[in-house]
């Protein structure tokens, strides 16, 4: 596809595209000049990312079996694009999970094939350091080989001031208690002047880069992301993605990138503030298409969130770039709050249905993209682990009987194989 278009492309374009598959690194400024392709010039991007992507990574596509778990939604920070949060004496909505409650949706992740749960929550101005090993400590008592990934570069930081203890020991006494790896989020944009704005509470851009190189330096893994379709110009999504290169390419730490669109329905950024209503799906494929071009050979993994775009912009952004879809999550509150409909939950399943659709061969991942197992033939699928559904179908009585003593219905004469 990307042949076939090189002739109507834009020169400067055709340049820079050419010259990312051949391996050259792109510059902020590059990225800045992909992120306003438009016409034949985004076309041409999108099919470059693919085949940048199909060279990268093969024609797999992944995912891994996780849940979330919030364990609080009381914070203080007041980030403007948030929903999720509440004030600690919110006594309607506020909550704060206890360790039985956690270990229940632990033991439910399980049994539903899970091979890691993902912690976060609030910053609870009652808490201390102590409550975050807690956390670790009591799930790893239980369920000693379940991955747990947890404590975004925020929660780290309230915690180190916590404790007193030296930035790195602090990360060891959290690994050495079970944690497996972080999310790299709490990131937005990577630039104090859109901070200051998005969430002036927040930690900034030095303290970020600073926890996560720390975190990497002790052996603790993390994801990457960036939040766009908000108040940010090309020209900070360019200078953030070259932060993020510039750290993985001393650390080698990052295990993806994951570009998150800002929800906007129901937070003050957009509804007081006058923040773009997220981004327009042009943007979505565009911002994944750069990322794929930029990052390489650096960070290998873009990711998809399917909580903020859906699914079938999902496997559009995969065959824009992408290669993994991500994770079924199971429950989802955050981008929820804000206003996301996409749903809370992808069993595998529904991945591997969405990923065949594509041509692409299904890999269950671990967190750390080890092979759990590439699902080639879907005659050898495993049956649903998902809890069962009863589903009520309206109608004339006669069509209302339970769903298990219906039979299937035959394959149509003329069906295109599959």
């Amino acid at each position: 596809m990307f042949d076939q278009l090189q002739s109507a492309v834009s020169s400067d374009v055709r340049v820079l595209l050419e010259g990312a598959l051949e391996g050259r690194e792109l510059s902020a400024g590059d990225a800045e000049r992909l992120l306003a392709a438009d016409g034949i010039d985004f076309h041409a991007l999108i099919a470059a990312a693919d085949l940048a992507r199909k060279r990268d990574c093969g024609d797999d596509v992944t995912y891994v079996v996780c849940r979330n778990i919030n364990f609080t939604n009381v914070c203080y920070v007041g980030c403007s694009f948030c929903g999720f949060a509440r004030h600690k004496d919110d006594k309607e909505e506020a909550f704060d999970r206890s360790h039985a409650e956690i270990l229940e949706k632990c033991a439910d992740a399980i049994a539903r094939g899970a091979t890691e749960v993902c912690i976060q929550g609030g910053i609870h101005p009652n808490k201390d350091h102590t409550h975050y090993r807690d956390i670790l400590e009591a799930i790893k008592s239980v369920y000693p080989d379940l991955h747990i990934h947890a404590y975004s570069p925020e929660e780290m930081d309230f915690g180190h001031r916590k404790s007193g203890m030296p930035l790195a020991s602090y990360l060891q006494w959290l690994v050495d208690a079970g944690l497996g790896t972080m999310p790299g989020t709490a990131a937005e944009i990577l630039d104090d002047e859109i901070r200051d704005i998005l969430s002036p509470n927040k930690l900034k851009t030095d303290r970020w880069v600073e926890i996560i190189k720390a975190a990497h330096g002790v052996g603790l893994r993390s994801t990457a992301t960036l939040m766009y379709g908000h108040i940010e110009k090309p020209r900070h999504i360019a200078a953030h993605l070259d932060l993020l290169r510039e750290i993985q390419k001393e650390t080698g730490g990052f295990t993806e990138f994951v570009p998150l669109g800002f929800i906007h329905e129901r937070n003050l950024l957009y509804n007081l503030m006058g923040a773009r209503p997220g981004p327009s799906m042009q943007e979505d494929l565009r911002m994944t298409a750069v990322s794929r071009l930029f990052l390489r050979p650096h960070i290998k993994n873009i990711q998809v969130s399917w909580v903020k775009m859906g699914h079938k912009l999902g496997q559009m952004a995969l065959c824009a770039g992408a290669n993994d879809f991500g994770g079924t999550l199971m429950e989802e509150s955050i981008s929820r709050e804000s206003g996301a409909d996409h749903g809370e939950n992808t069993p595998p399943e529904e991945f591997r249905r969405l990923i065949r659709e594509l041509g692409r061969v299904p890999v269950e991942r671990t967190t750390l993209y080890d092979t759990v197992q590439r699902f080639e033939d879907p005659a050898l699928d495993p049956p649903s682990r998902e809890p069962a559904e009863q589903v009520e179908l309206s109608g004339p009585a006669r069509w209302r009987k339970p769903l298990e003593q219906t039979k299937p219905v035959p394959a149509a004469v003329d069906a295109p194989a599959a």
